[in-house]
Parts: C-alpha cells; structure tokens; sequence
C-alpha cells in the first residue's frame, strides 16, 4: 500500500495513521494487529469480517489481539469480586473469539483460531514478558508516565459509571492493569509476532496513545511498530449482540 493512500478510503476503509513514520509502516504491507475488544458492541461479527477481509487483502499476515483475561482488572475496578471478574472476562473472551472464528471462516481462512492473541497466547511469550514488564517499572518509577495511563484508565471507568461519578483512586489504580497489560502491543508487535514491521489496527485511539507515538511520554514505541486509525468508509451502526455490555477498554 502506497503511504499517500493511507490516509484515504482504501478498499471501503479509511485508514489514518498516527504519525509519519506509522504511515510507513502500513505503506509496507508486512503485519497488521486488529485490536478487538471483547466489550464493545462495535465489534459485531459482520464488522469484524469486514476489518478481516480489508487487512488480508492488504498485509501479508493479520492477526486479531483480545485483551480477554486483563479485562478482570475493569470489572475488579468497578466492584465486581475477583472471581466473579475472572469468570465475566473469561467468558465474554470466548464468545469474542467465536465471532473471530466466524468472520473468518466465512472469508475461508483455515485455523482462525491461530490467528487469535489473547492472554492465553501472550503469557508465554519472551518479548510480551518483556515490554510488560518494562511498562509495570516505567509505571512505578516515572510520574509522567503513570499519569498518563491513570488518565487513559480514569477516562474509560468514568464512561461505565453513573452520570456524573468519577472513579475513585484505588479504581483506578486496579483498572490501569487493563491498560499495562496491552500496552506491549502498541509498543514492539514485531517482536511478540515475529515480523519486522506491524501497524495495530483500531477504531479510535486514546489520548495516551498520541502522546506515545509522538514521543512525549518517555518511551517510544519500536523502529517497525505503527498505529493506525481503522474505519469503514461508509460508517454503520451494527446492533449490539447478546452478551456484549458496552464499551471495552483499548480505547472505547
């Protein structure tokens, strides 16, 4: 994909990325990272099938990130018992990697499930180790990027609270857990997956996530990582889907 065309409609997408370098990294087509969050009726079956038919037409190799498990850390923040959080991530995890299976069983990708990182995939991986590691010293030793993730944390909690409520400290000490924990995809993907370039791929990015691409918080993001705004160009508004409660965590 030429860079001058990623920041118009392509194939029914339009497609921003972040900063110049970004558009780099989707002008060479390598790898792209979908970002699926298992709590955000956006992600209906057909919209997801949708974002797979654009990404395998354009990249070499696609893959699907689910930050399942982490979503506990939310719930926890919002009162729910950490069993009973544990229990709800899990199992809205399922049924979000189910509609991955679909939408990509219908476009005739053998093994979708291959195609999945969830926790269950990134645990064990040498480099995810690393680079959350990282973010949890980053997070305990420099002030300027703890805040920067509270707020990123703050902000989505107060969009699943009552009118007017704010979370609270401690909520949003638990809910910033969530964000560390897919932090290292939006950081070195190519190093969790193999590749040498990767461009994450959502709907809408956090504040946060424009202050790290464009170097202000202290640690940038790896020489063939990209973030990309993912979006159809005509848009629509899928109805929400059992099980599906609201808005997830990467972003809204």
């Amino acid at each position: 994909m030429r860079s001058d065309q990623s920041r118009t409609g392509v194939d029914g997408m339009m497609v921003t990325p972040l900063t110049g370098r970004c558009a780099e990294v989707v002008g060479r087509a390598e790898h792209a990272c979908f970002g699926i969050s298992p709590f955000n009726s956006y992600f209906s079956t057909e919209r997801i099938r949708e974002l797979a038919a654009w990404g395998l037409a354009r990249f070499e190799r696609v893959d699907f990130f689910v930050p399942d498990a982490p979503s506990a850390f939310t719930f926890e923040a919002l009162g729910y018992a950490p069993a009973k959080a544990v229990w709800k991530a899990r199992r809205q995890g399922q049924y979000t990697r189910n509609k991955i299976a679909t939408a990509l069983g219908a476009l005739g990708v053998a093994n979708p499930g291959a195609r999945v990182l969830g926790w269950a995939e990134l645990e064990g991986n040498a480099a995810f180790a690393r680079l959350h590691d990282e973010g949890l010293r980053r997070y305990a030793e420099d002030a300027g990027f703890r805040d920067a993730c509270r707020e990123a944390s703050g902000w989505v909690l107060a969009g699943r609270l009552p009118a007017g409520q704010r979370p609270g400290e401690e909520q949003v000490e638990r809910a910033v857990r969530y964000f560390l924990a897919e932090l290292p995809l939006f950081l070195d993907t190519p190093a969790i997956v193999g590749a040498t370039a990767s461009v994450f791929c959502y709907h809408q990015p956090p504040d946060v996530l424009r202050r790290l691409y464009a170097g202000e918080l202290g640690w940038r993001p790896a020489a063939g990582q990209g973030f990309a705004v993912v979006t159809p160009s005509t848009p629509s508004t899928p109805a929400p889907e059992p099980g599906v409660v609201g808005d997830g965590v990467a972003g809204g």
